[in-house]
């Protein structure tokens, strides 16, 4: 039985409805028409449209093989190079360094009088 993927989160729709608009607008600045982008990526028509629209069920390789018709393949590498919040949670599980414990009082602090008088003497 054949189910409908869920929605995408509203944020990533608009970030793809964006992609699909400069993925447009790099096809006219080349002057590349649909019919022969689409036969550059192996796509019919209806999908490419789609792609331009943002559609988030077509596949991540029917987008690579179109950005790399357009020359622009190499802009993936620049996407999660750098993971900073990813090193952050890898660094909070780095072990850390064991301490001996507590360091004795230094010689100069005031000692406690174990026998409870101020000056050590009887009266």
């Amino acid at each position: 039985m054949k189910t409908s993927p869920s929605l995408p989160f509203p944020a990533v729709a608009r970030k793809l409805r964006a992609f699909g608009q400069r993925l447009r607008a790099a096809r006219l600045r080349r002057e590349i028409s649909t019919i022969l982008f689409c036969e550059r990526i192996n796509v019919s028509r209806d999908t490419l449209h789609r792609m331009e629209k943002g559609d988030w069920s077509i596949a991540i390789g029917t987008y690579m093989r179109a950005l790399r018709v357009l020359g622009l393949d190499d802009d993936l590498d620049t996407l999660a190079a750098d993971d900073v919040l990813g090193r952050k949670l890898q660094d909070l599980q780095l072990p850390t360094r064991k301490t001996r414990g507590v360091r004795k009082a230094s010689a100069t602090a005031p000692l406690d009088d174990p026998s409870g008088g101020s000056d050590g003497t009887s009266d």
